[in-house]
């Protein structure tokens, strides 16, 4: 799995949004200032995090946008899928599309490592994110 500038952004503005989590909604400007995103495409990103109910927006002056749960409660497994998709780095774990996955003796292989993939981001959460920041700062 390669991740893409989606991943990589998206999961930047979603630390941003759990970093300000209770300060009232973050107009989209300032995330992306803050994080040299360009507005347009964080637009792009928020629309795919709020279609899985990881983001709100909220309208008006005052609006903007803010995570739908507490970070402790946000997986960043789900941010990457929301955004990546799959985290699959081969068809053939998720289906059997080269037509030889049951015979094939190299899927063992991926699918440990797809098992390995998939523990590491399901067990991460952004409040993990915020204080693995939190003890680097001095």
């Amino acid at each position: 799995m390669k991740l893409s500038s989606k991943g990589r952004y998206g999961l930047l503005a979603l630390y941003d949004l759990a970093a300000r989590f209770g300060d009232g909604p973050i107009p989209l400007k300032a995330i992306a200032l803050r994080n040299e995103i360009p507005e347009m495409y964080l637009e792009q990103l928020f629309l795919s995090l709020r279609r899985k109910g990881l983001i709100q927006s909220i309208r008006g002056a005052q609006g903007g946008y803010e995570l739908s749960k507490p970070p402790k409660d946000v997986v960043v497994g789900d941010a990457l899928r929301a955004l990546e998709g799959s985290t699959s780095l081969i068809e053939c774990v998720e289906d059997d599309s080269c037509g030889q996955a049951c015979d094939c003796p190299s899927r063992f292989v991926w699918k440990r490592i797809q098992e390995g993939i998939d523990s590491a981001v399901n067990s991460i959460t952004l409040q993990d994110m915020l204080d693995d920041r939190a003890s680097k700062v001095i």
